[in-house]
Formats: structure tokens, C-alpha cells, sequence
């Protein structure tokens, strides 16, 4: 049975779980694009806190784009399963080819999310990095070892739903893991939503525009 409408409800009910950090100034909120900017920017509304995307790329198997063997973050960070890897018998080649092909996805997301605006500041902040959902972990572990050389007094690891052998193991990674539902066996992640649908580029823009609104206490027609 789906536990949330959608993306926005699931940020509601995320939001409830991280009630303690509401209205600390030491607060950030930074959400995966894209299906974490929706469950974010509902987060960051609800804490009064910040908002802004950390680029980070699942590395896909070949054919199977949906398993992750790895992710790659904006800084270049890259976390690998080794043991999927040669499980599956990925060469370094075809290794290197979804590497470079998800670098230019982020440069080009980069420039589609943040023309010009600088990157929050995060050091000596507590950030809470949010996703829509956790099955392998495979994108936040990489986001969590790439922000971890920015110096934040923390980081939290959020998602509304998760694996709950991959909130076990994120906790060596991240300094706490708030995960609102870990459901046993965990299915795939969109199967927890009543509308899953794809989030756009545009989607991404527009809540990050309002959130900003939100915080300056103008109003966004975008």
C-alpha cells in the first residue's frame, strides 16, 4: 500500500520527523535532484531552513540503468560497489564510459539549476541532505562523503523511505539518518507513492525560485 500521496505529502511527513531542528539558523537543507526538491523544499518550508539541490549522479549497470553500482557527486567525488562490480563483471572501460556520461549530465543540470547563484555555504552547519527515497543509498553515500570535505558540524541523512538495511548502513557514513517509514521487505521506492511521476528541470527551478521566495519574504511568480 502506497504511504504518500506524493512527493510534496512525503516532504510533510519527513518534515514531522526532523521537528527538533526547526528554526535553528545553523540548519540547511540540501536536496537531491530531482525527485529530492519536492520532499526538500517541503522540509526546508516546515523548518524554516534553507534550501538548495546537491548535484549527484546514480552510476547505472549497462542495460540495467535502474541498479546502481556506484554515484558520482558535482566535486567528482565517486563511490563504487566493488563487489556488484565484479559480480556483474563491469569492466573498467564500461565503467569509465557511464563516469564521463554522468559528469556531463551534471554539468549540464549545473547550469539548468544554478546559472548564477552560488552553492550554500555549509561549514560548521548541521546539513540535512534529503532524498524522496533510500534503496541502496548509493547517491546519498556519495553526497555524504563529498560534503564531509566541506567541513559541516553535521550531517543528516533524511528521506521520507528506506531500505532499512541501507539506514543501517548509511549511519557509518553520516552523523544521524531520519528515515520516516522503513517498511519490511522494502520494495522499489516509487511503489510507496501514489504518483511517482518524474520530476522535471522545471519543477526543480521553479521550487527552488520559491523557496528563496520563501526565506526573503518576497513573492515568485515562477
Amino acid at each position: 500500500m502506497p504511504l504518500f500521496a506524493d512527493r510534496a505529502d512525503a516532504g510533510r511527513q519527513l518534515a514531522d520527523a526532523l521537528a527538533e531542528y526547526r528554526d535553528d539558523p545553523n540548519v540547511v537543507v540540501l536536496a537531491l535532484p530531482r525527485g529530492g526538491v519536492p520532499v526538500g523544499y517541503e522540509v526546508a518550508r516546515a523548518l524554516h531552513a534553507p534550501l538548495d539541490v546537491y548535484l549527484v549522479r546514480k552510476l547505472g549497470v549497462p542495460g540495467h540503468e535502474e541498479l546502481a553500482m556506484g554515484a558520482l557527486a558535482s566535486d567528482g567525488t565517486c563511490v563504487v560497489d566493488e563487489g556488484l562490480i565484479q559480480m556483474l563483471g563491469v569492466d573498467e572501460a564500461t565503467l569509465e564510459s557511464v563516469v564521463q556520461r554522468e559528469i556531463g549530465e551534471l554539468r549540464r543540470r549545473e547550469l539548468a539549476y544554478r546559472p548564477a547563484r552560488p552553492e550554500l555555504d555549509i561549514r560548521g552547519k548541521t546539513a540535512i541532505v534529503v532524498d524522496d527515497g533510500l534503496a541502496t543509498g548509493a547517491t546519498m553515500r556519495a553526497a555524504a562523503t563529498a560534503l564531509r570535505a566541506q567541513d559541516p558540524a553535521a550531517i543528516v541523512t533524511a528521506a521520507p523511505v528506506a531500505a532499512r538495511r541501507t539506514c543501517v548502513s548509511l549511519a557509518h557514513v553520516v552523523d544521524r539518518v531520519v528515515c520516516a517509514q522503513t517498511p519490511e521487505p522494502f520494495h522499489a521506492v516509487g511503489l510507496y507513492y501514489q504518483n511517482f511521476d518524474q520530476t522535471s528541470d522545471d519543477e526543480v527551478r521553479r521550487l527552488l525560485a520559491r523557496a528563496e521566495a520563501d526565506r526573503t519574504g518576497r513573492g515568485t511568480d515562477v
